[in-house]
């Protein structure tokens, strides 16, 4: 027997479902297409570094700390400029500047936008989320204990007397029964 060719309408109704399903891919913002790439530029600082800062570092003791700087001027030659600059393909982007000044090679002071406490690796990550959880988890149980000792401190330091060491017992009470 001869199989059977499928009608010319079966066959163009079969490529304009296809073609509709390849061109739907292409315009929709929940698959990702078209991609638009992240823009970073500049030194990403935590304030860990900025923690590290103290008046009197030289430049070298800075440079460890904070990295190397974007832009250094030769007109501003005590003064070092750390700016970040952040477009994601979808979204707000984020501008943050830091800048250091010395005088006679040595650190003297230092200003900016506050900095982010975790590195841009660690920002959207589950682990980071659960890191922030258990941190607080920990300090709340740390109180508490805290507290425990506190309070066995103040028991151990109460007066014992008979009245008191078994509050609720018969014979305890301050004033005979009547």
């Amino acid at each position: 027997m001869i199989a059977r060719i499928p009608s010319r309408s079966l066959k163009t109704g079969l490529a304009i479902a296809a073609l509709a399903v390849a061109l739907a891919g292409c315009t929709g913002n929940k698959w990702g297409f078209p991609y638009k790439a992240g823009v970073q530029q500049g030194n990403w600082i935590t304030q860990e570094q900025v923690a590290l800062l103290q008046p009197g570092m030289t430049r070298e003791q800075v440079r460890f700390a904070l990295g190397s700087p974007t832009l250094t001027s030769v007109l501003h030659a005590n003064r070092w400029d750390y700016p970040y600059y952040f477009k994601p393909g979808y979204g707000q982007a984020q501008e943050r500047k830091f800048t250091v000044w010395f005088e006679n090679d040595r650190l003297t002071r230092w200003e900016g936008d506050k900095q982010p406490d975790l590195q841009p690796y660690q920002l959207n990550t589950p682990d980071a989320v659960a890191d922030e959880k258990a941190d607080k988890r920990l300090s709340e149980d740390e109180a508490r204990r805290q507290q425990e000792a506190d309070q066995k401190k103040r028991d151990a330091a109460a007066p014992v007397s008979p009245m008191n060491q078994y509050p609720g017992q018969p014979g305890n009470a301050p004033e005979p029964l009547r």
